[in-house]
């Protein structure tokens, strides 16, 4: 596998996913301009991903039913349209439907990441797998700082329409560049969405690594939807320019992805996984105790932003080892469940960030993967192994 296409596959899923996080830092804006309270706001960040859910559960599966190369296209160009609509969007209720398309469509890095699974060799699946996530992790990180910064130079429509653009050309850039993939089944539609609810019901590891991941990412999305309150408001009176450049402490997170893939690919899946949910917590602690210090909350947004993004990579080994021919359907269960723990997180963190501050938020955040730390404990007793062992494969 060349590694420009890695590159390249790394970039597309980046730009791709950072559509789901452009509206993060503007929600005080857009509560301004629409007459809506902050609340409300905070609807778009989780309809967007409730879009992404639906994106995971119908449009992800055709991966192993359709050729990728022209899904892709198809699905890229949708995207464009539904941002074009979201930056000239002239009410709330339209730029939310808007947003709950282009969630739904920008699943296309959930195409391209098992795409890229495929192409690698087993040895090394977890190394490439890993730096194409660093690639998506990234795009993640500085989506909030890229979108703060042109919404403060040219308006908040501006981010949607300049997302809109770099989809067109990456559409074209993928067409041409992505080898022809040809399907791995060629069941009825309806099927292959009936086998991948099948998949989870056969296959423990894919629960269990979602439902570890649906709280991991609860606790990430509750802490980057609210952040944003916290800097803007009375404590540290930070504008929305300085809400963007305090994201970009969150990217150094991305750095870890490669070394995740390393451990996965050294058999270390699951004591990797229970240090990261201790080390969420302790980041969450740390957040709350230091609440009236932005270097203590940028501190605990690395490591927040590291330990997810570690538990992301781990389950991801695991379960594009559980059926090579149903790559994209364990992807999509797997997203899927974990998308649903990130919008129950932003929506479930709004909540209590506004009803019992920062200090009620830090606990929620902490609360989270403890839970998913005790049903760690429960792994080894029940047998169920969260990985395939080196020597079964």
């Amino acid at each position: 596998m060349p590694g420009w296409l890695v590159a390249l596959l790394a970039v597309a899923s980046g730009m791709t996913v950072a559509n789901l996080y452009y509206a993060q830092p503007l929600l005080s804006s857009l509560s301004g301009v629409f007459h809506i309270s902050t609340a409300t706001a905070g609807a778009l960040i989780t309809l967007t991903q409730v879009g992404y859910v639906i994106g995971m559960l119908f449009l992800v599966p055709l991966g192993d039913r359709l050729e990728k190369r022209n899904l892709v296209t198809v699905l890229l160009a949708v995207t464009t349209l539904a941002l074009v609509a979201a930056g000239l969007a002239t009410s709330f209720p339209m730029l939310l439907i808007a947003s709950l398309v282009s969630g739904a469509t920008s699943v296309v890095a959930q195409i391209l990441v098992p795409f890229a699974a495929g192409l690698a060799p087993d040895h090394a699946r977890g190394r490439i797998v890993g730096r194409v996530m660093s690639g998506l992790l990234t795009g993640i990180l500085l989506s909030r700082t890229l979108s703060s910064l042109v919404s403060d130079v040219a308006g908040w429509r501006v981010v949607f329409l300049g997302s809109a653009a770099l989809m067109a050309v990456l559409a074209v850039a993928l067409r041409a560049a992505l080898p022809e993939h040809a399907p791995t089944t060629t069941i009825p539609y309806h099927h292959v969405l009936r086998s991948t609810v099948r998949l989870v019901r056969t296959h423990p590891a894919l629960l269990r690594r979602g439902l570890y991941q649906a709280a991991m990412f609860g606790a990430f999305s509750a802490f980057w939807t609210t952040v944003s309150f916290v800097l803007t408001g009375p404590r540290f009176h930070y504008s929305p320019v300085g809400v963007g450049v305090f994201a970009l402490v969150g990217a150094a997170g991305a750095a870890i992805a490669p070394f995740a893939g390393h451990w996965a690919d050294r058999g270390l899946v699951r004591p990797m996984t229970g240090i990261a949910f201790v080390v969420v917590a302790l980041a969450f602690a740390l957040a709350g105790f230091g609440g009236h210090s932005v270097v203590l909350i940028a501190l605990a947004a690395i490591v927040v932003d590291m330990a997810v993004q570690t538990t992301l990579i781990l389950g991801q080994h695991t379960v594009y080892q559980l059926d090579p021919a149903a790559r994209a359907r364990l992807n999509s269960a797997f997203i899927a469940m974990f998308f649903v723990g990130g919008a129950v997180g932003s929506q479930l963190g709004s909540v209590v960030y506004h009803a019992e501050g920062w200090t009620g938020l830090t606990a929620l955040g902490a609360a989270l993967p403890l839970v998913a730390l005790l049903y760690w404990t429960t792994e080894r007793r029940r047998g169920a192994a969260a990985e395939p062992s080196p020597a079964s494969l």
